[in-house]
C-alpha cells in the first residue's frame, strides 16, 4: 500500500485541505456571481492569486497533488460519451470539413505565435517556437527542454495558453449573448435522476476500462479519450443510458481549477507580467482566426459558430471539453477536434524544429 507521502506527493495534508477550501470558496463565489464555468474559473483564480501573492498555509505555499485531477478527468470523458447523439454517424460525416481546416490552422497559428514571441517578446528561437505550439502541453515542454529553451518562460506561456482560453471563451460568449451562458445561467450539465448501484458500476467500468485501453493503445489524452470513446459506444448501442450527475462535473471543475491555479507558485511578478501580455496577444489573435473559421464553416458542418470557435481554440482538451459541456455545445464535436489538434500540433512541431538555429 502506498504511503501517505506518496499519495500527497510530499505536500502536507493540512496545506492540501486549506488549498482546496480556498478553491471551493472561490468557485462558490463565482457561482453566486453568475460566472460561466464557475467552479473551474473561481477556484483557479483564487488559488492562482494566493500562489502569486505568496500566501502560506501552515508554512507551506498553496499546493495540491497534480495527479489527483487525473482521477477525475475520466468523469468528463464518460459525460461526453453519454451525450453522443443517435445520429452521430450522420453528423460526423459533415465534420471532415473542419478537421481538414485544422491542417491549415495549426501551422498558421504556430507561425503567428512564434513571430510574436520571438520578434515582439525577444525570446530565443527555441523558447518562442515551443511556447507557440497551439497544443500538446507536455510534449512542448519535453521538446523545449531538449532544445535548450528558457523553461521558466516556456512553462508560463504554455500554462497561460490553457488558462486564458478557459477565462476568455466563456466570458466572451456571455458578453456576445448578452447574458450568462451554460452553468453560469443555472443550466444543468447532466441528468438529475438518481443513479442505481448498477448505473454507478457501469459508469465506473467505462471510465477505468476506457482509460486503460486508451493508454495501452497510446491514444493522445488517453485519460479523457478512452472513457469518452467507450462511453460513446456504450450509449450509442443502448447498453446504458446513465450519465454522471451534475455534482460530479462540479467536483471535477473544482479539483481541476484548484490544480491549475496553484501551478503559478514560484513565478516572479515580472515574469508573469511579460508572459501575460504576450500570451493574451497570441490567444486573442488565434481566437480571431478561429472566429473567421467558424463564420465560414459553421454552416457546412452543421454546428453553431460557437462550437467551431471552441473546437479551434488553443486550450487544453479536457478544459475545452468542460467548457463545451457547460455551454451546452456538442462536446463530442469539440473533443474530437481537440484530439486531432494535439496530434497535428506535435507532428507539425517535430517537422519544423529542424529549421531552428542552434541554441546559444
Amino acid at each position: 500500500m502506498p504511503s501517505l507521502s506518496r499519495i500527497t506527493e510530499g505536500v502536507p495534508l493540512v496545506a492540501i485541505v486549506a488549498t482546496f477550501a480556498l478553491g471551493g470558496i472561490g468557485g462558490l463565489a463565482a457561482m453566486v456571481a453568475g460566472l460561466p464555468l464557475a467552479m473551474l474559473l473561481g477556484s483557479m483564480v483564487t488559488t492562482a492569486a494566493a500562489a502569486m501573492l505568496g500566501v502560506r498555509f501552515f508554512g507551506h505555499a498553496p499546493a495540491v497533488p497534480q495527479s489527483w485531477r487525473f482521477v477525475l478527468v475520466p468523469v468528463i470523458g464518460v459525460a461526453i460519451g453519454a451525450s453522443f447523439p443517435q445520429d452521430f454517424i450522420d453528423q460526423a460525416q459533415r465534420w471532415w470539413v473542419t478537421i481538414a481546416a485544422l491542417f491549415a490552422f495549426i501551422p498558421v497559428a504556430h507561425a503567428l505565435g512564434y513571430a510574436l514571441f520571438h520578434k515582439l517578446g525577444r525570446l530565443s528561437p527555441q523558447t518562442a517556437y515551443y511556447a507557440a505550439m497551439p497544443g500538446g502541453f507536455v510534449e512542448s515542454l519535453d521538446m523545449g527542454e531538449k532544445a535548450g529553451a528558457d523553461m521558466t518562460m516556456l512553462i508560463m506561456l504554455q500554462f497561460l495558453r490553457l488558462i486564458l482560453c478557459i477565462v476568455l471563451i466563456p466570458i466572451g460568449f456571455s458578453i456576445f449573448e448578452g447574458h450568462a451562458v451554460g452553468s453560469g445561467a443555472g443550466m444543468s450539465l447532466g441528468p438529475r435522476s438518481t443513479l442505481t448501484a448498477l448505473d454507478v458500476g457501469v459508469l465506473g467500468f467505462l471510465a477505468v476500462a476506457g482509460w486503460l485501453i486508451a493508454s495501452k493503445l497510446r491514444i493522445p489524452a488517453a485519460v479523457l479519450a478512452g472513457p469518452l470513446l467507450l462511453s460513446g459506444l456504450a450509449h450509442a448501442t443502448g447498453f446504458t443510458d446513465a450519465a454522471p450527475p451534475i455534482w460530479t462535473i462540479q467536483v471535477t471543475q473544482w479539483v481541476m481549477g484548484t490544480s491549475l491555479g496553484v501551478r503559478l507558485a514560484g513565478f516572479t511578478k515580472g515574469q508573469a507580467g511579460v508572459a501575460v501580455v504576450l500570451s493574451l496577444t497570441q490567444i486573442s489573435l488565434v481566437l480571431l482566426i478561429a472566429l473567421g473559421v467558424g463564420l465560414v464553416l459553421a454552416g457546412p458542418v452543421g454546428e453553431p459558430v460557437a462550437a467551431v470557435i471552441l473546437a479551434f481554440a488553443p486550450g487544453g482538451v479536457t478544459e475545452m471539453s468542460l467548457v463545451a459541456l457547460s455551454l451546452h455545445l456538442s462536446a463530442v464535436y469539440v473533443t474530437l477536434h481537440h484530439l486531432a489538434r494535439i496530434i497535428l500540433t506535435v507532428f507539425v512541431a517535430r517537422l519544423g524544429q529542424r529549421f531552428l538555429p542552434p541554441a546559444v
